[in-house]
């Protein structure tokens, strides 16, 4: 998921992929009149209870938003097994009542609750705490009463913060889920609000080690389960038997959003593994030699690439070899097994030109694929005869989409099981087996695995079927408002990481795959939606991991992710969080929008998309677009967007001094990048460069619409070269789209997460085109732009053919080869950066559309004009410099005509070209 040039991006509209929550009960209530104006900022009293605007946020203190008076009392009220409502006026029953007495926030509480600093605080009268740990198990109301015990206001409360207080520290180092200890699992499960939690197995004779499902009949039988006073967590030991057994858990638990006690049967966040579609968990032991296959206790990865020099591809699974007609197993984990698979071969390439990672998009248990192929539903249309620009293409998929194989993912059901419609059985742990496979078929062609792991949201809250942390310990894992609903900001239901046993679930689970999965690096969607101390924890926990105990070095295992600054923990609201600015310094890198929006001009929201910027034309080859301005507005600022492009090429680096493009002399973060500073990262490898992800169109798409329309199929080709460069020859980690090199579109579509196989096709084979003209992309994301994209869809010029899409991967692959190979590319502090990296000719005599950079010995210059331009730079002058010799071996003809003059030291490059210049 991205962001908006000033927020985010896709994220926002992948809800349209979810289930509905389920909505909190309607619950009558006709409170009597009262003349006590109990709330504050002047609000109405409220008794509705299917809110919960009270906050008990530690072992002793509430707040909530009333206003107290030497005439009214404050109480919290306890029924064990719920039942209470508002009728009359009154609470329905008694209950037990916890004294609450008026008090003032401590600096300390303000710090750790910086948005509830200004709200009323309360303490609970010490001769009623020992009841606390048994309120939190029923119905708990927050009252206020005036002096005659009319009741005033009521609401319910959240108690995250008590739970964490009472039961963190505590439960903070169990071990949760299946464990085994000499073959016998011990299963636990952290439900401390619960009335009762037992364990529904389900036993095969024919059961065996690793899942291995016998013929017999199945029993089912239910385990009672020990509850641990301390910690809030339940357990039970079993036998050697139960592995491979079925199961979940049966939780009787007070649930708000339904106002009532309800019996759920859930599946165990901890799984290790699920029967098909996640009906149940399964009892399975990682470390089982079953599922280990040939060659994994042994398996030799390539060299760990520290992360400032990391190349990353990001890559589908279901994409990489669905429509691959050389691959045995399209759409699968084993896809990357076949090593003579067109896509293999690809990957293999990168990685002989220093790709050193793959990141695969999520991978973990998805709750919006049908994971049998037989239950799934595929397009019903004769697509591939239907016209470029047709409107059908996209009213098919859209029809099957609910029901087809193909999402991106982050709807993220259980955290630390691998996708079943990803294996060639879903069901039991073979996805275990295949998903390793997949992790050694890559490591074999010389890739580390990046995960793309979603912590920060769920699929569904509440009493929903496919919600599982909240029906254990309902409004705990998610994060809530002030009213106690579910904050969306993500997009869907948000998870509350700064609560004690969320941020321990994140680090569990990147451990797991670490460990158990011998994955390489994690990536982070929607990072600054976590706490920056969640970010470091993970860190930390990585970092202990030994090749000798568990099997990885943790310290070279790579991560970043998406620092984006919106939503309501925005600025730090709740907590420190995991954004661009905090995270500078961590050697966890976040995602720079600054250099992408220059190169490809505007931002993805646009409501005119043929807004452009230094890789699209922008007052060096104007479109027709009034969205650009006049012919001012357009140099002024493609000058600013040349600095923005500079100051990516540092690494974002916040205090790298160099002259900007009106000649004053500027740190990075003195440029501005819509209100906030350009440069933000302390060291290279802070920032992660990148030209397009999967998220908004294809960078080839948005050029489409930027680029001239006349623009010939050949220099839209050179542009994405261009645009790519400015990314790859940064400093730092950069990270391109699978499919990017090859031109790949998606045929307009900004926003594919459910746009099926037919727009998300990556063809590794030339003959089988780009992508482009496969009909308008899906009307729900794109419909307003289908006017601007309607006459680009028929357009010969936007078809490349196989010169196109062959040379501008191999011109891709000369520069990541440069940037891999030349150290300097690849500097490890800001001093480095300062004193071999300058631009000599940035100043007010910059040439709009050309940047040049000097870099240890070698001069870098990128002219995005449509012709020849000639740099000079005078202290070069009588050095001897000559085209590098990657590019003078490569296939690209048009850069070979690059040249130096060495008495004046100038430099000249053909239009729409990158390239590098060694010293001889």
């Amino acid at each position: 998921m991205s962001r908006t040039t000033l927020r985010r991006g896709a994220a926002a509209l992948l809800c349209a992929a979810l289930l509905p929550l389920v909505p909190a009960a309607s619950v009558s209530a006709a409170p009597r009149p009262s003349a006590l104006a109990s709330t504050t900022a002047g609000e109405a009293p409220s008794t509705d209870l299917t809110k919960s605007e009270a906050q008990w946020i530690d072992a002793n203190t509430v707040v909530w938003k009333v206003k107290a008076t030497g005439a009214t009392s404050q109480q919290l009220v306890h029924a064990k097994n719920g039942g209470i409502s508002v009728v009359d006026g009154d609470l329905s029953g008694q209950g037990q009542r916890i004294r609450l007495g008026a008090a003032e926030l401590t600096d300390a509480q303000k710090a750790k609750y910086p948005h509830l600093k200004d709200f009323p605080a309360f303490t609970v009268d010490p001769r009623d705490r020992g009841m606390a740990r048994a309120s939190l198990r029923g119905q708990l109301i927050a009252t206020q009463r005036d002096e005659n015990g009319a009741l005033v206001a009521a609401t319910g409360v959240q108690t995250a913060g008590v739970l964490d207080a009472l039961y963190g520290k505590a439960a903070s180092g169990a071990d949760l889920g299946p464990v085994f200890h000499r073959s016998t699992p011990t299963l636990s499960v952290w439900a401390p609000t619960a009335r009762t939690v037992s364990l529904e197995l389900e036993l095969e004779a024919g059961s065996g080690k690793g899942g291995k499902a016998g013929k017999s009949a199945k029993a089912v039988r239910t385990v009672p389960m020990r509850r641990d006073d301390r910690t809030g967590v339940w357990s039970v030991t079993g036998k050697r038997n139960w592995t491979g057994a079925s199961y979940r858990y049966v939780v009787q638990v007070w649930a708000p959003t339904v106002q009532k006690m309800v019996t759920n049967k859930v599946t165990d966040p901890y799984s290790t593994a699920l029967t098909t579609d996640s009906a149940r968990s399964l009892v399975v032991d990682l470390d089982d030699p079953e599922l280990a296959p040939r060659g994994w206790s042994g398996l030799r990865k390539p060299t760990a690439v520290p992360l400032r020099d990391a190349q990353i591809q990001e890559l589908h699974i279901r994409d990489f070899s669905i429509t691959d007609s050389t691959s045995k197993h399209p759409g699968e984990y084993l896809a990357f097994t076949d090593t003579r698979s067109d896509g293999m071969k690809h990957l293999r390439e990168l990685a002989d030109s220093g790709t050193s990672y793959v990141h695969l998009l999520p991978a973990f248990d998805i709750g919006t694929i049908p994971e049998k192929k037989s239950d799934r539903r595929e397009p019903g249309c004769d697509l591939p005869a239907l016209a470029a620009d047709s409107e059908k293409q996209q009213a098919c998929v859209t029809e099957a989409a609910a029901e087809d194989g193909f999402n991106w993912g982050y709807d993220p059901l259980h955290y630390t099981v691998p996708e079943g419609s990803y294996a060639s059985d879903p069901e039991g742990p073979q996805r275990t087996v295949e998903f390793r496979k997949m992790v050694q078929g890559l490591n074999g062609a010389g890739l580390r695995t990046v995960m793309d792991v979603v912590y920060n949201h769920t699929v569904a809250s509440g009493q929903d079927d496919k919600s599982i942390l909240d029906r254990i310990v309902p409004g705990y894992y998610q994060r809530l408002l002030e009213d106690g609903t579910v904050d969306t900001s993500s997009c869907c239901a948000d998870t509350a990481t700064e609560n004690t046993m969320m941020g321990k679930l994140v680090v569990d689970s990147v451990v797991t795959w670490a460990k158990e999965y011998k994955v390489d690096g994690f990536r982070f969607d929607l990072m600054g939606h976590h706490p920056k101390a969640n970010i470091l924890a993970v860190r930390k926990a990585l970092d202990a991991l030994t090749p000798a105990r568990d099997g990885v070095d943790g310290k070279k295992i790579v991560l970043y992710g998406e620092g984006w600054n919106f939503g309501d923990i925005a600025d730090d609201a709740r907590f420190v969080q995991a954004t661009q600015k905090n995270m500078a310094g961590t050697g966890i890198a976040t995602f720079s929008d600054r250099a992408r929006d220059a190169v490809r001009g505007g931002g993805p929201f646009d409501e005119d998309p043929g807004v452009q910027g230094f890789a699209s034309g922008l007052y060096t080859d104007p479109n027709a677009s009034p969205a650009n301005g006049t012919e001012a507005e357009q140099k002024d600022r493609l000058l600013h967007y040349q600095d923005l492009i500079k100051v990516g090429l540092t690494g974002n680096l916040a205090d790298y001094t160099f002259t900007d493009s009106q000649g004053r002399t500027v740190k990075g973060s003195d440029v501005d990048y819509g209100g906030a500073p350009a440069g933000y990262a302390a060291a290279p490898g802070d920032a992660l460069a990148y030209a397009d992800a999967h998220d908004n169109e294809t960078l080839y798409d948005a050029l489409a619409f930027k680029l001239p329309a006349d623009t010939t199929a050949a220099d839209r080709a050179r542009m994405q070269v261009l645009a790519m460069a400015t990314a790859t020859l940064s400093q730092g980690p950069s990270l391109s789209q699978a499919g990017t090199d090859l031109l790949r579109s998606k045929s307009l579509d900004r926003n594919s997460y459910d746009s099926g196989d037919w727009f998300n096709t990556l063809n590794w084979d030339c003959r089988k085109g780009n992508g482009f003209g496969r009909g308008l992309p899906p009307a729900a994301d794109n419909q307003d732009k289908w006017s601007y994209g309607k006459p680009l869809l028929t357009s010969a010029a936007l078809t490349p053919g196989c010169a196109q899409i062959t040379g501008a991967s191999a011109a891709y692959q000369d520069l990541l080869t440069i940037r891999t190979t030349e150290k300097d590319f690849g500097l490890a502090t800001a001093g480095q950066v300062q004193d071999r990296l300058s631009f000599p000719l940035s100043g007010k005599e910059e040439t709009p559309g050309v940047i040049t950079m000097r870099l240890g010995k070698l001069v870098v210059v990128m002219n995005a004009t449509p012709n020849a331009q000639s740099q000079t730079v005078p202290g070069l002058a009588g050095n001897a410099y000559a085209l590098h010799p990657v590019q003078a071996a490569g296939s690209d003809a048009t850069v070979k005509e690059s040249s130096y003059e060495r008495k004046s030291g100038s430099f000249t490059v053909p239009g729409r070209t990158v390239a590098v210049f060694s010293h001889r």
